[in-house]
């Protein structure tokens, strides 16, 4: 396999420091969690640890789906 040098895959990551918060939220709500829960489950674990953290976010924000020319 040829993989390229970790510091070239971080330089394509757009807001670094918000990404790697995140994934930790995601990461520690796993750790606490586990597996096999249905996915609202995990949205309300998200939504506390996001809010436990301050990190601001939008739960359920509705938005249009546009794919292959149609909304």
């Amino acid at each position: 396999m040829n993989h390229e040098p970790h510091e070239k895959h971080e330089k394509g990551v757009v807001h670094k420091e918000e990404s790697y918060a995140i994934q930790g939220a995601v990461f520690d709500v796993y750790r606490e969690m586990g597996s096999g829960f249905l996915e609202a489950v995990y949205q309300e674990c998200m939504e506390r640890e996001l809010t436990l953290r301050g990190m601001p976010f939008q739960s359920q924000k509705n938005w249009r789906c546009h794919t292959k020319g149609r909304a």
